[in-house]
């Protein structure tokens, strides 16, 4: 791997204050390099600069970010080596050729395909996975057969690979050898064979049903008739509007992230991006109670794909391009990106009255920026990676009011489990051998927050009840009322400050700065107020999260802001869950938190409890999560109200007669929209290592290069 290498922000904001090329902070690279043929094979990352490369440049050994020195060779990247050496078919899938075409119905070389279950090792002294039959017909991920194998891929020798396990309809067997005894002379439970004419098309998405009333009308569609309100500078990737300011980022491990946020000239929000994304699964089979994906590991980034205009994203949205790079080259998205403003169809604020300047609305206008990754099961919107392939999207969405929404929705495929009578407490069934496996989503986000400044500190405002009496109380309702209370308190150890939200919501957590007030005298504040789904991991213990993904414990926690701890996680967390290089709660060593530079932590997902309605896949509209970074006390009042895309109405003179208005001058516009343009899509644009444009992928290529572990096609 290649890619930039974030400056120190101390750098960064020296710059901007002075805006002085003296002062542009200098470029680096961080790099990825497998050192396979060292005596004791590792990985390591390397600090490369400055650039361009000149006579100061050097190539330094990058270990102040992680808690590890060097990477255990079997915890390294995912490689397709890993089942396309003939060693693999060889020990792994030839000496079970009869019992596939028998049991399962074909072979490798036809109606078979399997995937590997992670995570790979606990320590880096092995390379192990689970390896999971299914057919390989449209939709697979939803048709698992009852045939798992356990094999050994340790080493950098594919001689010494060796299949240590098989499970059968819950019988285990310890060699090929065995399990093939076992098969001729009887002995194996068998599970009966599905009829090969057996329609499997329950896995597609083509359409089916009688079509509704009306649907054969286009539905509308958003047209902004005076034109776009909001600007994007591609050359600097600065995105702008309604007061709104931000710059985009975007790199391999996780995808879109957003930089130097400011409202109204403020800035609100320093680095703001996803840090991990985490699925969790239970089952009574060896590959679903085996499996806890790390998305970072695969790379988010490096799994977005182009998306579909007029159905991703609005027909009038604007798209911006992304490049990573990888061991085949650069890789070139030119839709990676999608900006937009949509109304909302609500009004941000409104109210019915009498007096004067009492009634009016104004307008609930939104810009959202999205991006999608698929990430061999699922798409993230930025979405969530659900299963076998989920979309994932992200979006963040700004509001008039200062409000930021940081949304994540999923849809896809299901990495879907063999049904049989002992799978019914982890998930429902979907089809006659398939069911929807149990499991957590849990995604962290990096908030840097700067409120007023870097000198900040942790809110904790609590809700209760007291019990109260006053001399004014009437005594036809006695001498007691009982009411609510807020009580506010910081939280200034480090340590206090891995945090859960707390029953029925009440109260909540907020980055202030104390000595920053508004007109009324209150410290100035954004809250991380929840939105949907705000969940933290059901499971903890598990050997396979046992340090690795610490985070994933709470809704949110706060620590003192570091260039040491730049994230949550790392892509070698997956494979290093006993002694992970970067280890969450090694942040968290007592430090003071109050008036410091801080960052929030904040989690998102949920408990997905798969029902047949995920099949063939996964809906946004209930696979979705979200968070607001909301003002707190930062203005004197609602800046909202700045808004002219809204109307003031005013009593009649007489009684019948309208109500007149004020719409500030701006008026509907209206004009014959442009055409659409025609629908295409094309693959992504591939460069060579030295940056050539390189030959199209066949579908094939691009097949293996996003379903990954989830489709392994095992070829001689």
């Amino acid at each position: 791997m290649i890619e930039a290498y974030y400056p120190p922000k101390a750098s960064v904001l020296s710059y901007f204050s002075s805006l002085s090329l003296s002062d542009i902070p200098g470029k680096y690279a961080r790099v990825t390099i497998h050192h396979g043929s060292a005596p004791e094979p590792v990985v390591k990352d390397y600090l490369v600069g400055p650039l361009p490369i000149g006579s100061s440049t050097r190539m330094e050994h990058l270990t102040e970010i992680y808690h590890l020195d060097a990477i255990p060779h079997n915890a390294r990247g995912f490689g397709t080596r890993d089942w396309t050496l003939p060693e693999i078919f060889e020990k792994m899938a030839a000496p079970l050729m009869e019992a596939y075409k028998e049991l399962l119905g074909g072979t490798p070389q036809d109606t078979l395909t399997t995937a590997g279950s992670g995570p790979f090792s606990f320590d880096g002294s092995f390379r192990r996975l689970w390896l999971s039959w299914r057919r390989n017909t449209p939709g697979f991920f939803l048709h698992p057969l009852n045939l798992y194998q356990y094999v050994d891929i340790s080493g950098t020798d594919p001689s010494q690979w060796d299949q240590l396990k098989i499970v059968y309809n819950h019988q285990v067997f310890n060699s090929p050898e065995s399990f093939m005894e076992a098969f001729h002379n009887g002995s194996l439970k068998r599970v009966p064979v599905i009829d090969p004419d057996t329609d499997l098309s329950y896995s597609t998405r083509k359409r089916i049903g009688a079509q509704r009333d009306l649907d054969h009308l286009p539905g509308p569609r958003s047209v902004s008739f005076a034109g776009l309100r909001f600007r994007v500078d591609r050359d600097l990737q600065y995105v702008s509007w309604m007061g709104w300011g931000l710059y985009l980022g975007f790199d391999r491990d996780m995808g879109l992230s957003l930089w130097d946020i400011r409202f109204r000239g403020e800035r609100i929000v320093y680095e703001l991006k996803p840090q991990e994304a985490l699925a969790q699964y239970a089952g009574n089979d060896p590959f679903q109670a085996t499996t806890a994906w790390f998305d970072r590991y695969f790379g988010m980034g490096q799994s977005v794909r182009d998306m579909l205009p007029g159905y991703d994203c609005p027909h009038e949205a604007v798209y911006l391009p992304a490049t990573t790079y990888s061991v085949d080259g650069l890789t070139t998205q030119q839709r990676a990106i999608c900006i937009f403003e949509h109304d909302s169809g609500r009004p941000l604020t409104r109210h019915l009255g009498y007096e004067e300047n009492e009634f009016g609305a104004v307008k609930g206008y939104e810009l959202v920026i999205r991006s999608i990754a698929t990430v061999g099961k699922c798409v993230m919107l930025f979405f969530l990676r659900d299963d076998a392939e989920t979309r994932t999207l992200f979006d963040y969405i700004f509001h008039l009011d200062g409000t930021i929404e940081v949304r994540v929705s999923a849809s896809g495929y299901l990495q879907a489990g063999f049904y049989d009578e002992t799978q019914g407490q982890y998930g429902n069934r979907i089809w006659e051998t398939s069911m929807g496996s149990l499991h957590d989503h849990v995604i962290n986000y990096k908030v840097d927050l700067d409120v007023a400044g870097t000198a900040n500190s942790l809110l904790k405002t609590t809700l209760s009840q007291e019990a109260i009496t006053q001399p004014w109380f009437e005594d036809d309702w006695g001498d007691e009322v009982i009411q609510q209370v807020v009580t506010r308190e910081y939280i200034d150890d480090e340590n206090d400050a891995l945090l859960k939200f707390p029953a029925n919501f009440q109260g909540g957590y907020a980055i202030v700065n104390q000595q920053e007030t508004n007109k009324w005298g209150t410290s100035r504040g954004y809250a991380i107020h929840p939105g949907y789904s705000p969940i933290h991991n059901t499971a903890v213990g598990s050997k396979r999260l046992l340090k690795n993904a610490n985070w994933a414990r709470y809704n949110l926690a706060v620590s003192r802001r570091k260039e040491t701890e730049p994230s949550s996680s790392s892509m070698w967390n997956f494979n290093l869950p006993g002694g992970p290089p970067v280890d969450f709660h090694k942040f968290f060593d007592g430090e003071n938190i109050t008036q410091e530079d801080l960052v929030a932590w904040v989690n998102v997902g949920m408990h997905h409890l798969p029902q047949s309605e995920d099949a063939p896949n996964t809906r946004t509209n209930t696979a979705t999560s979200s968070f607001f970074l909301t003002p707190l006390n930062y203005f004197d009042h609602d800046v909202s109200i700045e808004s002219t895309n809204a109307v003031l109405l005013k009593n009649p003179e007489k009684p019948g007669d309208p109500f007149t208005y004020d719409d500030y001058g701006v008026q509907p516009a209206h004009c014959l929209p442009e055409h659409p343009s025609p629908f295409e899509y094309h693959p992504a644009k591939m460069f060579d290592l030295d940056g050539r444009p390189a030959p199209a992928s066949s579908i094939e290529d691009m097949r293996k290069a996003s379903e990954l572990y989830h489709r392994i096609k095992l070829e001689l």
